[in-house]
């Protein structure tokens, strides 16, 4: 077995790290692929914005002319900067259930973050901050929420092995519509309206949706300062994030939370089409614009993976507005379910609120830390 660094200018090499996962998953039902657009752009040097100001390679482990591993290994030195430690992130990382072939992978990422003076990785961590993270280690009979991972059950001992532990869960819950807030909530809501000069603001398409991202970049900013694990996207990354969501939202679904001309807080849903997905291979052509475009007015499954209120505008009944908008929003649409996507552990207050408003955890995602 050996491994070796794939070049991104070599369509063959390319193919061989897109390829594999659909090989290693074939008889997997709820694994679903990467986009085609994402990868590509990935590695491509030129376009892909996190190339700015950062470094990435990619590796591929083969066994008598077989690929029988995957792995990305990153250094992101925004995120460093901003958490003021040089830290590496693997990402894409897919294997056969080898110990060899996963601690062969290890390796290789640990002494490509070597040479940059790096102590310790995380991962799977990726590119973008709109990248799913962390490796699933509960809820393998269960689809993915949009851009979240899938994993076999073996990753967690191939990563525990190596010594990768702990560094942080988040947690995926749904609530069924059939689910009933409390009259109190709806009423603090309605107060809120009329006292606060809070109101909805709701967008009829994408375009008048994009005329928002400048608006929105900060906003998010603010929102999520002060999460563990965040650090602020470029201007052309969170255009890249934002876009790229748009091109899967119903402009119907999105709402801002708005007090007078300001905006307070937002929520982010949309349908998930990841069946679509999986029956177009992650392709959107030649024909898997169909797939996609018939799922999302299939799916009755809609994510929740922005949901959020400004700290200043914490405290004064903002909430009950905010979660009385995201019932409204599913029993319009008719979906049967919402998904809270990715609610980190360490965020007691939103994880005590879904708890409260009736969200049921049932996938978790834990996020690896390895210290050298």
């Amino acid at each position: 077995m050996k491994i070796r660094k794939i070049d991104p200018l070599i369509k063959s090499d390319i193919n061989k790290f897109k390829e594999f996962p659909f090989d290693l998953y074939k008889a997997c039902d709820n694994w679903v692929p990467t986009m085609d657009s994402e990868l590509t752009l990935a590695l491509d040097r030129n376009k892909h914005p996190f190339y700015q100001h950062s470094e990435a390679d990619f590796f591929i482990a083969e066994s008598e002319g077989q690929v029988v591993g995957r792995i990305v290994a990153i250094y992101n030195r925004n995120y460093s900067h901003f958490h003021h430690s040089p830290i590496g992130f693997f990402y894409y990382f897919d294997a056969i259930d080898d110990l060899e072939v996963s601690n062969s992978l290890f390796d290789t990422a640990v002494n490509w973050a070597k040479q940059f003076d790096i102590k310790h990785i995380l991962g799977p961590k990726g590119m973008l901050r709109s990248n799913g993270v962390g490796l699933l280690i509960e809820g393998f009979d269960y689809l993915p929420a949009m851009g979240n991972l899938y994993n076999f059950p073996y990753y967690q001992k191939l990563l525990e092995s190596y010594g990768f532990v702990k560094e942080t869960d988040h947690l995926t819950g749904y609530m069924d519509s059939s689910h009933q807030f409390p009259e109190k909530l709806y009423q603090v809501a309605e107060k809120v309206k009329k006292r606060g000069n809070f109101w909805i603001k709701t967008f009829k398409s994408k375009t008048e949706m994009e005329q928002w991202i400048p608006v929105l970049n900060v906003v998010h900013h603010e929102a999520f300062v002060n999460n563990p694990g965040y650090y602020p996207s470029t201007k052309e990354e969170f255009e890249l994030l934002a876009k790229s969501l748009i091109q899967v939202i119903d402009p119907r679904l999105p709402k801002l939370i708005m007090k007078e001309k300001e905006v307070a807080g937002f929520i982010l849903p949309y349908p998930n089409i990841n069946r679509g997905v999986q029956k177009a291979k992650g392709k959107v052509w030649p024909t898997g614009w169909y797939h996609l475009l018939r799922e999302q007015h299939r799916t009755r499954t809609v994510d929740i993976n922005g949901l959020g209120l400004l700290p200043k505008y914490q405290g004064l009944g903002g909430n009950a507005l905010l979660y009385t908008e995201l019932e409204k929003t599913v029993r319009q649409h008719n979906f049967e379910k919402a998904e809270i996507v990715q609610v980190d552990e360490k965020n007691f207050m939103s994880k005590s609120d879904m708890e409260t408003l009736g969200s049921n955890w049932y996938k978790r995602h834990r996020t690896y830390r390895l210290d050298f």
